[in-house]
């Protein structure tokens, strides 16, 4: 069985930063693409960033310049620094990640993390 488990939310002033962590455990033979997904109030579920197993990265073009996505292969895990942060990147974020347990691959997503940015 495969958990994802996120931390590094929080409350945070417009042009503040946070980071965001996400760790796989379980049965992991391999993880190929990792990414960050957010979900605000009213809206749907929308990508954020995706880094894939090569370290080719991909961002939405509102978060262009001041997130960057990384991951660590050797502790199954991926993370979302976040700077210059805006009240409009306030919502609950989910990591996902793509992950093969030897006999299948299948998506699974972390419990998420809320990301508040007022003053």
């Amino acid at each position: 069985q495969v958990q994802l488990v996120e931390s590094g939310g929080g409350l945070v002033q417009p042009g503040g930063s946070l980071r965001l962590s996400c760790a796989a455990s379980g049965s992991i033979y391999s993880i190929n693409t990792m990414g960050w997904y957010r979900q605000a109030p009213g809206k749907q579920r929308e990508l954020v960033a995706v880094i894939r197993s090569g370290g080719s990265t991909n961002y939405a073009d509102s978060v262009k310049g001041r997130f960057t996505i990384s991951r660590d292969n050797a502790k199954n895990a991926v993370y979302l620094q976040m700077n210059s942060l805006k009240p409009e990147d306030t919502a609950v974020y989910y990591c996902n990640m793509g992950i093969s347990t030897g006999w299948r691959t299948s998506d699974y997503w972390g419990q998420g993390t809320q990301v508040t940015v007022s003053s």
